[in-house]
């Protein structure tokens, strides 16, 4: 982000840290109950400004090289992080709209959204996890026609321009 000279996304970042330290806190003094809520719009935050960033570095003017094609699949990883946090904010905000998943304060939600919006994403689908409100269904169905089209277009365009690049 320093690198990136953006001052915008440096404080944005700075206010998502800051309000991930604040629940660290919050959680060992104070059981506020919009805690996850506060941690989720933070990683949200995050995840899209950190996109932003990556989106301007890849897709800029210029010869497609290594690096490039690598922030592009780091893109793609930060799309599951991004729908993750939104999983969290649908979940935490309506009852009942993933079943398979507890929406309470411990260790094992993250690692359950993540594995929702990885197998998402990868359209693996292992069906443990399951999006019933209609808000939950659109965002897994987003997710995952991304999911399919990003690497069958994006980044195979991208690897054929670098190599295009380097048999010239």
């Amino acid at each position: 982000m320093v690198i990136s000279g953006n001052p915008i996304a440096v404080g944005s970042l700075s206010i998502a840290f800051i309000a991930n330290l604040a629940v660290v806190f919050l959680r060992l003094y104070y059981p506020w109950p919009y805690n996850l809520h506060l941690l989720a719009g933070a990683w949200l935050v995050i995840s899209v400004t950190l996109g932003i960033v990556v989106v301007q570095a890849v897709f800029g003017g210029g010869r497609i090289t290594y690096h490039r094609i690598v922030g592009a699949i780091l893109l793609y990883l930060l799309m599951a992080v991004t729908f993750a946090t939104l999983f969290a904010l649908v979940g935490l905000s309506i009852t009942d709209a993933f079943t398979g998943i507890a929406f309470k304060d411990d260790l094992a939600l993250a690692s359950s959204l993540f594995h929702l919006s990885f197998v998402t994403l990868t359209s693996t689908g292992y069906g443990d996890i399951i999006p019933v409100h209609p808000l939950a269904r659109s965002l897994c169905n987003i997710e995952s026609v991304i999911g399919q089209l990003y690497p069958a277009t994006v980044l195979a365009r991208l690897v054929t321009l670098e190599l295009r690049a380097d048999t010239t």
